[in-house]
């Protein structure tokens, strides 16, 4: 194993008020069912359309793993006649919700490495969905947080912190100091909550990270990046169409009554089966090589914190890794609590499942998920 030039000098995360169990979730969701079949009664009897089945929180634990996620918005959710969070407009004066969450993460990654905003070079916003086109939300970040240099966004779904933390760490070596690297994910926004088969995958967070060049003593904790490996791979099998061109998809005139829930429509949708299938030994296959290009075993590997999508899914990786089962300190799980939070889900589980580590010890960030895109960030506590 090779020494690296650069470290990941701290962690930041932000957690939303607001949480919802699976029974609350369920709850909601049951008595829009209700609702639904009874408005609906006479087309489900002459066998038009379908009724609609029930959830349970049982079903859920056992689909994934998920106990309850963090949310920005609460009531909107649970709301039957609405069922998606309700964000009051804010003007153009006005910090945006995604700007919000990630100066308050970034914010604590500064307190965490000493650092004040004149240390910070760059800040990169990756995250799966961002609030709008332009200007972009990094930018933003970087004028609310008072940092000079540039600001930009990346989108790589589910892996966007990994490739966010290898696209940080070309800019180090490109002769920036430090970045700043955020996940502002609300994947709430983006979840149809009226669909049984997903309604209760998503919850809201931000994670931040601090990528410094290795030079001199670090301020507090280090972590040298020994190496990174990204991977992609096209499938619509998790896909969300949502964007700017669907408003010239809108139909006119007659054939607008024809025309499906624009925004229903367009929102999270995946072959969760094929999903499994083809994920699992794309990752596994990515971490192990990963890891034999690094000159690092298996078995030196304490601690992997993989993307929260699925515990199944993750116990199928460390075991495919391992080649047997993994421990719950070896693969630790956020996700009961924080439910799939996209890109953040892998430095949830960094930023809160570390300090039992000494220096020399070795460990894997991994994020993986649409796209297909999967990265693999290995990593050495230095300090």
């Amino acid at each position: 194993m090779k020494n690296s030039d650069v470290r990941i000098a701290a962690t930041g995360l932000y957690t939303p008020p607001h949480s919802i169990s699976n029974d609350e979730l369920v709850s909601a969701f049951n008595a829009y069912v209700d609702q639904f079949n009874e408005e609906n009664s006479a087309a489900i009897e002459a066998g038009k359309i379908p009724a609609l089945q029930k959830s349970s929180a049982e079903f859920i634990e056992k689909a994934s793993g998920i106990k309850s996620r963090h949310v920005m918005d609460k009531d909107g959710i649970l709301d039957i006649s609405r069922m998606a969070p309700y964000f009051e407009p804010r003007s153009n004066d006005q910090l945006s919700v995604l700007a919000e969450m990630a100066v308050n993460a970034g914010r604590e990654a500064m307190r965490n490495a000493d650092l004040t905003a004149k240390d910070i070079d760059g800040v990169i916003c990756a995250a799966s969905n961002l609030q709008r086109a332009y200007p972009a939300i990094a930018v933003e970040i970087q004028a609310a947080l008072g940092i000079d240099g540039y600001a930009f966004d990346m989108n790589v779904a589910c892996a966007s912190a990994t490739f966010g933390i290898e696209t940080g760490l070309g800019l180090i070596r490109a002769g920036a100091k430090r970045i700043l690297m955020v996940n502002p994910e609300i994947c709430t926004a983006h979840l149809n909550f009226r669909d049984r088969d997903s309604h209760f995958i998503f919850g809201d967070v931000c994670t931040a990270v601090i990528l410094e060049r290795a030079e001199g003593e670090a301020n507090g904790e280090a972590w040298e990046i020994l190496g990174t490996r990204l991977k992609t791979q096209f499938s619509s099998n998790i896909r969300n169409n949502f964007g700017f061109l669907n408003q010239a998809e809108r139909k006119t005139g007659e054939d607008a009554d024809q025309q499906r829930d624009p925004f229903t429509d367009k929102l999270f949708k995946q072959e969760g089966r094929k999903v499994f299938k083809e994920v699992v030994p794309m990752v596994s296959a990515l971490i192990s090589e990963h890891l034999e290009e690094t000159g690092v075993n298996a078995d030196q590997v304490k601690r992997f914190w993989l993307h929260q999508a699925n515990l199944s899914m993750n116990e199928f990786i460390a075991r495919k890794v391992l080649g047997r089962d993994a421990t719950r300190e070896e693969a630790p799980v956020v996700l009961d609590e924080y439910a799939n939070t996209s890109s953040a889900g892998s430095i949830i589980a960094f930023h809160k499942h570390r300090e039992d580590f000494a220096p020399g010890e070795v460990g894997v960030i991994c994020g993986f998920g649409a796209g297909y895109s999967a990265g693999s960030v290995i990593v050495r506590k230095i300090a």
